[in-house]
């Protein structure tokens, strides 16, 4: 069993910049992958970043250029650097884990980003 636990969302103005971070607990295999997705209301849940155990990482092209993401795998925390925010960008975001050994997929419970004026 799995369990994630975000943080570091929070309100900023346009331009600004936050640090997610998602903490993982339980047993973490070499083949799991992370991600960050994210929900805006009225919207259906969309893959925002992903990065492998070694570090391969993947952006959805809206992000690209302005969000970094990164894993600490000696700490089990995975990291999104958010810069250069847009107020499209306001949405939960959710931390993912995928585990094949497991078959499971595993979220947190959300972490709130607003941009706004």
């Amino acid at each position: 069993q799995v369990q994630l636990v975000e943080s570091g969302g929070g309100l900023v103005q346009p331009g600004g910049s936050l640090r997610l971070s998602c903490a993982a607990s339980g047993i973490i295999y070499a083949s799991d992958a992370m991600a960050w997705y994210r929900q805006a209301p009225g919207k259906q849940r969309e893959l925002v970043a992903s990065i492998t155990y070694r570090s391969t990482a993947n952006y959805t092209d809206s992000v690209k250029g302005r969000f970094t993401i990164s894993r600490d795998n000696a700490k089990n925390t995975l990291y999104l650097q958010m810069n250069s925010l847009k107020p499209e960008d306001t949405a939960r975001y959710y931390c993912n884990l995928e585990s094949p050994v497991v078959k499971r997929r595993y979220w947190g419970q959300g972490t709130q980003v607003t941009v706004s004026i």
